[in-house]
C-alpha cells in the first residue's frame, strides 16, 4: 500500500505499540517489516490467527514462548568453523527446553486453537542434541565425564595440586618469620611467597616480581618448581581435551542447522502472533467479518491511538453508497472519524484486532489513498491547494473498485467556487471508477451534490448547541453545518454583526450590497435594468426568474415533485432544497390549504408546492432562538418603517406588500 497513506494514518505508532509486546528479536522483526495484506483469504487466517491466541490469553494461560536470548549469536556463527564456548551451549540446552515446553503446550491447545497448534507440529525436540549438551556441560562448565582423556588429566591435575597444596603449607610455616604477608601470592600462573627484601636470600628459589616500594620480593621456592611445571603442562593437555569437547559438540550442533532455524522461525512466529493478540486485549479489540467489495460497517469503533475517551463510531459505506460526505463543525470529529476508519482498515489488513463490536465488517482494499492534513511543504513552497491537488493526482494513477480514498476538507485552500467545481469533478471520477470514498467538507454545494447524487451521501457530527460542544457523534443521511453564526454569538460577537452576515448568507453577498455599490457605472442589462426599475427588492413572484438559465427553466416544468419523507410540515426558517432550481430557498410563509409554500430563493419570493421541496436544514439549526426572522424577509426600508412605528405614532409612514398571485 502507499506508504504515504499509511504515514499519514500513523501506522508506524501501531507498530511501534505492537513491539511492545514482543519478548524475541525475531517478532520485533517480524512487527517492523508488517505491512498490510491485499489477498483476503490471508488476511483471513490472519486475522483467525490473531483471534485464538486472544482466546487462550483470555483463558488466563502462560504461553511458554522462548526468549531467543543468544539464538541470533549461535545461528550466525553456524558452520564459520566457530567453536561455541559452554555459555553458547547454555542458551542452546536452554532453548531446546523452552521450545519443548511450548510444543507440548501447543499440542495440548489443538483442540481450541487449531489454527496456530498447527505451527508447533512443523517444530523438531532435537533430543540427542540436549542429551548430549546435559552430559558434557554441567552448571557452565565442562564436565568430568565428557570424555575418558579429559577424566584422565584431571585426575592427575587433582594429584600434584594436592601435592602443591602441602608443599605451599610447610613453606609458609617455616618462614612465617620472614614473610611480608601470611597470604599465598601467584605472579604469572605460579605459586609465590611474599619474602621480606632484607630475607630473599633465605629462600631457595626465583624472584619473579617485587612491590612497588621494593620492600616485598615473590620468590618462587625451588622445592614447588617441578611441581608447578609438571602442573602447566596437565593443564594445557586439559584445555586441549576441552576443545576437543566443544569442537564435537559444536559438529554436532551444525548437524541440526535447519531443525535449529526452523524452531528459531516458528518461536518468532509464535511471539509476534502472541504479541498481537496481548495487544489486541490492551486496545480491546475484535475480529471482524472481510468482503472485498468497499462494504465498511463498523459499530462502536475507536481509534486506537486515542488517549482520552473517545465517542464510539457507528460508520457505514459500500452498500446503498460508496462516497460519503462528512460535515459538520471544525473540532467536531470530521477528521478522526476518517482516520478511525482507514487506520482500522489497515490494521485488520494486517491481522490485527481492532476496537470495534462483534459483527463489524470491513473490506480488503488494494490500494489506499489518503489526503489528510494540509500537506505543506516548506522546502518546496507548496501551497495547501497545490499538494491537495498533487495527492489527488495521485489517488487518479490507481483508484478503482479496490481503492479506499479519505480526503480531509475538499475544496480548501483555493477560490470557493472554483474549488467545490474542482471538488465535485473529483468526486464524481471517483465514483465513476468505483472506489470507495469518505471525505469532509465546510461547502454547502459539495453537501448538496451528495444529497440529490446517486451512490453518494451526507453526514454530519453532531453538535451540542446549547454548549457549544461538539458530541462527537456522526450520523449518516443528513448535511450538517459549522455553527459559525451561533459559535460567534455565544462567543460574544456583536448582535448586529451576526444579523448582517446572516443577511449577507441568505440573501448572497451582491444582492446583500447597499444600492449603488453594485456593478457602479456600468450599463445593466434589460433583464438587470427591469429589476431595478422595481422600487421594492423584496418583489414578490410565482414565475421562474429571468437569471435562472434555460435549462433550469426546462427542468421546472418537468421536475417530479420529491417522495414525502417525513411527516413534518416546513416552518418559517426552514432551508429548503428546489430540486428544478438547484437552489435553496429559506421558507417566508407556511402552506396554505392547497400546500402551498413561500420560498425566498436569491431574494425573490416564490409559493411552491411543498411536495416540491426537501428540508435541507432546519430553522432552528440557523438561528437562535427567539430570531427575528424579518431580518431575512424584510427590506431595510421596511424594516425601519416598522422600528418607527413601534416607537411612536407616525404619520404617513405605510408599509406597503405585494400580493401573492
Amino acid at each position: 500500500m502507499n506508504e504515504k497513506a499509511l504515514q499519514r494514518l500513523e501506522y508506524g505508532k501501531i507498530k511501534e505499540a505492537l513491539a511492545e509486546y514482543a519478548v524475541s528479536y525475531l517478532g520485533k522483526r517480524q512487527i517492523a517489516e508488517l505491512l498490510p495484506l491485499s489477498a483476503m483469504s490471508v488476511v483471513r487466517a490472519k486475522l483467525d490467527e490473531t483471534a485464538e491466541a486472544k482466546s487462550l490469553l483470555q483463558q488466563g494461560a502462560s504461553v511458554p514462548i522462548p526468549s531467543l536470548e543468544g539464538t541470533e549469536h549461535i545461528l550466525e556463527l553456524l558452520g564459520t568453523g566457530y567453536v561455541f564456548s559452554e555459555k553458547d551451549f547454555m542458551h542452546i540446552h536452554q532453548y531446546l527446553t523452552s521450545c519443548a515446553q511450548l510444543m507440548r503446550y501447543m499440542a495440548a491447545k489443538s483442540g481450541i486453537a487449531p489454527q496456530i497448534s498447527s505451527y508447533a507440529a512443523s517444530m523438531y525436540a532435537m533430543d540427542a542434541l540436549k542429551s548430549e549438551i546435559e552430559r558434557c556441560i554441567r552448571h557452565g562448565q565442562i564436565a568430568d565425564s565428557a570424555s575418558k582423556e579429559l577424566m584422565k588429566v584431571r585426575k592427575r591435575l587433582a594429584v600434584f595440586e594436592e601435592r602443591l597444596k602441602s608443599k605451599l603449607d610447610t613453606l609458609m610455616s617455616r618462614h612465617r618469620s620472614i614473610l611480608q604477608e601470611h597470604v599465598l601470592s601467584t605472579r604469572n600462573g605460579r605459586y609465590v611467597l611474599p619474602v621480606k627484601k632484607e630475607h630473599r636470600k633465605l629462600v631457595k628459589g626465583t624472584v619473579l616480581d617485587e612491590s612497588a616500594s621494593g620492600q616485598t620480593v615473590y620468590i618462587e621456592p625451588a622445592e614447588i618448581m617441578t611441581i608447578q611445571f609438571e602442573l602447566t603442562g596437565l593443564k594445557a593437555e586439559e584445555a586441549r581435551e576441552e576443545l576437543k569437547v566443544l569442537s564435537d559438540l559444536t559438529a554436532l550442533a551444525e548437524s541440526c542447522d535447519q531443525q535449529l532455524l526452523t524452531n528459531v522461525e516458528t518461536v518468532g512466529t509464535y511471539d509476534f502472533i502472541f504479541a498481537k493478540a496481548k495487544y489486541a486485549l490492551a486496545i480491546r479489540g475484535s475480529n471482524v467479518e472481510l468482503n472485498d467489495q468497499g462494504i465498511i460497517d463498523l459499530r462502536e469503533a475507536k481509534h486506537p491511538l486515542l488517549n482520552r475517551p473517545m465517542v464510539p463510531l457507528n460508520f457505514v459505506i459500500g452498500r446503498r453508497y460508496k462516497s460519503l460526505i462528512i460535515t459538520g463543525p471544525n473540532t467536531g470529529g470530521k477528521t478522526l472519524s476518517l482516520k478511525t476508519v482507514g487506520l482500522l482498515t489497515v490494521m485488520a489488513q494486517s491481522g490485527l484486532l481492532v476496537p470495534v463490536q462483534e459483527g463489524s465488517l470491513l473490506s480488503v482494499f488494494n490500494h489506499l489513498a489518503v489526503d489528510i492534513g494540509d500537506g505543506q511543504s516548506i522546502e518546496h513552497a507548496l501551497s495547501t491547494f497545490s499538494a491537495h491537488i498533487r495527492n489527488v493526482n495521485d489517488m487518479l494513477q490507481f483508484a478503482d473498485r479496490s481503492t479506499l480514498i479519505l480526503i480531509d476538507e475538499m475544496a480548501s485552500g483555493t477560490d470557493p467556487g472554483e474549488g467545490v467545481g474542482l471538488s465535485v469533478a473529483i468526486l464524481e471520477e471517483l465514483h465513476r471508477r468505483g472506489a470507495t470514498v469518505v471525505a469532509t467538507t465546510h461547502f454547502t454545494e459539495i453537501k448538496n451534490f451528495a444529497d440529490v447524487t446517486p451512490g453518494f451521501e451526507n453526514a454530519r457530527m453532531e453538535f451540542d448547541t446549547d454548549t457549544l460542544q461538539p458530541l462527537y457523534r456522526l450520523r449518516i443521511g443528513e448535511a450538517g453545518q459549522s455553527y459559525a453564526f451561533l459559535i460567534a454569538l455565544k462567543l460574544g460577537l456583536p448582535v448586529g454583526l451576526i444579523e448582517r452576515s446572516r443577511e449577507i448568507t441568505a440573501r448572497g453577498l451582491l444582492e446583500s450590497l447597499p444600492q449603488g455599490t453594485q456593478d457602479a457605472g456600468s450599463e445593466p442589462e434589460p433583464d438587470e435594468a427591469s429589476a431595478a426599475d422595481t422600487d421594492d427588492p423584496q418583489e414578490e413572484t410565482t414565475t421562474v426568474p429571468e437569471s435562472l438559465s434555460h435549462s433550469e427553466k426546462e427542468a421546472e416544468d418537468t421536475a417530479q415533485p420529491f417522495p414525502e419523507e417525513a411527516p413534518r410540515s416546513l416552518q418559517l426558517g426552514d432551508c429548503v432544497y428546489i430540486a428544478y432550481l438547484g437552489r435553496t430557498g429559506i421558507v417566508f410563509e407556511t402552506g396554505d390549504a392547497r400546500g402551498n409554500v413561500g420560498v425566498m430563493v436569491q431574494n425573490q419570493k416564490f409559493k411552491i408546492n411543498q411536495k416540491r421541496l426537501k428540508l435541507h436544514i432546519e430553522s432552528k439549526e440557523l438561528y437562535p432562538d427567539n430570531y427575528d426572522l424579518d431580518i431575512v424577509f424584510e427590506t431595510k426600508e421596511n424594516r425601519k418603517k416598522r422600528t418607527l412605528m413601534g416607537r411612536k405614532h407616525a404619520p404617513g409612514v405605510t408599509i406597503e406588500t405585494k400580493s401573492e398571485e
